[in-house]
């Protein structure tokens, strides 16, 4: 065999054993090639596009890289036993140079690239600021301590310690925590109430209860699922979560609240307990011209239900949801959506990875998807799920926008 074939049947080599689950390639085999042969063999690969438009775009893939994920730096499997073979092409090949294989039927083998270069879209992790009582705020990230006073944070999760008599003034400092776009932080406070804050949230406490005849909590923005302390256990005070429009009572639950500045329906879902969500008096601007001023509403809700309050209209709307799952999947670590469009679906993605999406087509603003994935996965990995749900045909990534194509 001479080289030209060798380069050819390599190159050959390196698609098919992708399709069929397999590492790629030996590295024995590449360690014989020169550094214009692996060039070509890449080459060759990416030509096999059938997208000459974006041909000057693909110019700014970084080569070099992408021949090392393909061939991989060690001898090591990139896929596992009953993984989707999309998924696994998406862990070694789409992050960084965004090569996509599609079996057709009919046409046989496809080679469709996506670009993404320039690439600088993260996937999120734990990471807030702590602003104090005297306004000086703390950076908490992951795998970081801070420790003051009756406060304490590993980087993932800040805890106060419980309230004591002797340690109560009458006084009450509040602390705020503020998790950025790209950003998940939990927080105890010193009754015993776990909180979960997603991306873009923002919560006002006090440091202690200071025997409050109400524990209050503000969601001032941003999305939050809370496991109040019992009332039993803090002589029947009561837990309440409020922001500008709406205020929840609880004795003892869990729920959600997802209630977003650039949302106009705030959605709190009960998962065990009892509550009651109470809205405030408010103006709204209706249809951008007309100031009107909304009045108090009261709804109890029981596991299961879901209460929708659109406010710009103040109307309030109850519905029983199948599998509350999807609706606090993101405290998990996952992400679920049920027949969600994809530009609801986006502005979620768009917190945690903390990007712009533009939609070039805008109906495709109204497509559905059904899926789950994990939020650990990197965008590339979640958009190849989405692509082959048919629900986009393409996309590219630039920096840190996100281009759907149609």
């Amino acid at each position: 065999m001479n080289n030209s074939d060798k380069i050819k049947s390599l190159s050959e080599k390196i698609v098919a054993s992708l399709l069929k689950g397999e590492a790629p390639i030996d590295l024995e085999e590449f360690n014989e090639l020169t550094e214009d042969d692996k060039e070509y063999i890449l080459s060759s690969i990416k030509n096999k596009s059938k997208r000459e438009e974006r041909l000057e775009l693909r110019k700014k893939i970084n080569k070099q890289k992408a021949w090392e994920t393909i061939i991989g730096k060690e001898k090591q499997s990139y896929f596992k036993p009953k993984t989707f073979w999309y998924r696994a092409i998406a862990a070694s090949i789409v992050i960084l140079i965004g090569i996509v294989f599609l079996l057709n039927k009919n046409e046989g083998l496809q080679i469709d690239t996506v670009v993404t270069a320039e690439n600088n879209i993260k996937i999120g992790t734990d990471q807030a600021i702590l602003t104090l009582d005297d306004g000086s705020e703390v950076y908490l990230e992951k795998g970081q301590v801070y420790q003051s006073g009756n406060v304490n944070s590993n980087g993932e999760e800040i805890i106060y310690l419980a309230d004591h008599l002797e340690t109560r003034t009458k006084d009450i400092a509040y602390n705020i925590l503020t998790v950025p776009r790209g950003g998940q932080f939990q927080i105890k406070l010193s009754d015993g109430t776990k909180i979960w804050l997603n991306s873009e949230s923002q919560l006002k406490y006090p440091v202690t209860f200071n025997g409050m005849e109400n524990r209050r909590v503000e969601l001032i923005y941003g999305e939050a699922y809370l496991d109040v302390s019992p009332s039993t256990l803090h002589q029947g005070a009561k837990f309440n979560v409020y922001n500008q429009y709406q205020e929840v009572e609880v004795l003892g639950t869990e729920f959600n609240i997802k209630a977003y500045k650039d949302e106009t329906n705030i959605y709190t879902t009960l998962v065990e307990g009892k509550v009651l969500v109470k809205t405030n008096t408010y103006t709204s601007l209706v249809e951008d011209k007309v100031l009107v001023d909304f009045q108090d509403k009261k709804q109890h809700l029981v596991p299961g239900q879901q209460l929708n309050l659109d406010i710009q209209n103040n109307n309030l709307s109850v519905t029983t949801v199948d599998n509350t799952y999807k609706d606090i999947s993101w405290k998990k670590g996952k992400f679920s959506f049920r027949k969600k469009t994809l530009k609801n679906i986006m502005k979620d993605l768009s917190r945690w990875y903390d990007m712009k999406v533009i939609f070039e087509n805008k109906e495709t603003e109204d497509k559905v998807f059904t899926g789950s994935f994990k939020k650990s996965f990197s965008i590339e990995e979640v958009m190849t799920f989405i692509k082959h749900s048919n629900s986009i045909n393409d996309y590219y990534i630039k920096d840190k926008t996100l281009t759907i194509i149609r």
